[in-house]
């Protein structure tokens, strides 16, 4: 079986978020299946290993009323063959989005795609799009290509990363930018303005999201960002499967930027030379003060007004702080503040550093995830695979992946209600288990010894496209 991924972003080549993890890392796990996966994505400005593509073609492509010169490069990593497709004018740009003509840069990317198909021996049985930057992928094949002999048999899933992140403009758009005809905009037409996400969920054969939990989460008014009521309608295309991550990356056993390697056997030893390591970078006292930490984009949904309310409580409980990550200027300020008020109690790194996130997930004793809403998170099953126990709020893949220890057989420390007392009582419950050493480290090794690898999601993947082709 083909298929095509398409995606705004992959790892390593350009990526700002899960998206570019998941692209990076699902298409290897595909091949390793017996797919030929192949990703497509725009050729940035900032693009790593720009120096290893090799050029195959060019053409024009249609954007409203014009024509756009397109350049097709190629570049086989791990085993997996991407295609970048090149204008400079769209995206030889500092970063890949947050542009004032993003619509019509990702409307160029989606028709481009399809227009790549022209000039290559492969032939995919399923374009897989994702999110709202290649949403108009399946909304274009029906439109234009579909009565071509070789897109006839082209089936398409279009992935739920965020639903959030829509593709929303004024209706003006269609026609002069997208291509799309007045008697076609009912296909992306939605809540009085063009939802790029709305026509791929019209159009498409498979809806995916990136949890089981977040694909009941859609379906509700609280989550669904207004697309609540189309989902339902087109509940029957609706799955979701969890993602995974990269364990060869991830890997406490070789990871080079952490302070000792370790395995889950050796764990003990390791994980306490990384907690000194981390103490000492951060400026933390070092003692055996549990260490705390999150890497995140400080901003509301990923929970953060609820540390801010229960923090003065977690260090004085005895708790150390970790903070890595930007955001929102409020929430910068009140840790950079925090910080200068507890020295030695509190770290904070306002930016994102690769590598000192590495740090932070090997020498930390717990993980604090509590989010408002997470379609998946890959940072929870991360934190695992380094031995750091995760305090999770119950939503969308954070749910799926992490369970409460209470029992004896969990892998974390879990809350419901989105409010900070339950925060504050679960890092609490954490604390106090933190205590019990013996416990805790069964608790560590059984937190390594899950599988968060791509192997079982991709097999779903695989058992979802063979379904979408086999449909009429």
């Amino acid at each position: 079986m083909n298929v095509l991924f398409c995606s705004s972003e992959a790892n390593p080549f350009a990526a700002s978020g899960g998206l570019g993890d998941v692209a990076g890392s699902l298409p290897k796990a595909l091949v390793e299946q017996g797919i030929d996966c192949r990703v497509i994505m725009p050729l940035y400005g900032d693009l790593r290993f720009r120096e290893e593509l090799c050029y195959l073609t060019n053409f024009t492509v249609p954007v409203g009323w014009r024509n756009q010169y397109c350049g097709l490069f190629s570049c086989v990593k791990d085993g997996v063959t991407f295609y970048f497709l090149d204008n400079e004018y769209y995206f030889k740009r500092s970063g890949l989005y947050g542009f004032y003509d993003d619509g019509e840069r990702f409307a160029f990317f989606s028709r481009a795609i399809l227009e790549t198909l022209f000039y290559l021996e492969f032939v995919p049985d399923v374009l897989h799009t994702n999110d709202w930057q290649t949403a108009l992928v399946p909304v274009y094949l029906n439109l234009y290509y579909r009565h071509l002999d070789k897109f006839r048999n082209i089936k398409t899933v279009f992935t739920i990363h965020n639903i959030q992140y829509q593709g929303k403009y004024g209706l003006e758009i269609l026609q002069d930018t997208c291509g799309i005809s007045y008697q076609d905009a009912h296909l992306v037409e939605y809540d009085g303005c063009a939802n790029f996400m709305k026509g791929a969920i019209e159009c498409c054969d498979k809806i995916s999201t990136v949890s089981p939990s977040y694909a009941n989460e859609i379906l509700d008014p609280w989550f669904s960002h207004g697309l609540d009521e189309l989902l339902r309608q087109r509940q029957y295309k609706l799955c979701g499967i969890l993602n995974g991550i990269d364990v060869d990356s991830y890997n406490p056993e070789t990871d080079p930027n952490i302070a000792a390697n370790y395995t889950v056997k050796t764990v003990e030893k390791g994980k306490t030379l990384c907690k000194q390591a981390l103490q000492e970078e951060f400026g933390l006292d070092m003692d055996d003060s549990p260490v705390m930490a999150m890497v995140t984009r400080l901003v509301g949904h990923k929970g953060v007004d609820l540390v801010c309310s229960a923090a003065q409580g977690l260090l004085d409980q005895g708790i150390q702080l970790v903070i890595l990550g930007n955001g929102e200027y409020g929430y910068e300020a009140f840790f950079s503040e925090l910080a200068a008020k507890h020295p030695g109690r509190v770290g904070v790194y306002i930016g994102f550093v690769p590598p000192m996130a590495r740090r932070i997930y090997a020498g930390a004793d717990m993980f604090l995830m509590p989010s408002k809403s997470e379609p998946c998170g890959l940072a929870q099953m991360v934190a695992c695979r380094y031995g750091t126990i995760p305090v999770v709020r119950e939503t969308g893949g954070l749910r799926d992946s992490i369970h409460d220890s209470g029992d004896g057989k969990g892998n974390g420390f879990t809350f419901s209600q989105y409010n900070a007392h339950d925060l504050y009582q679960t890092c609490c419950r954490a604390a106090d288990g933190y205590k019990n050493k013996k416990g805790w480290m069964t608790l560590v090794r059984r937190a390594m010894e899950c599988d968060f690898s791509w192997n079982a999601s991709a097999k779903q993947y695989v058992q979802m496209y063979q379904q979408v082709v086999e449909l009429w």
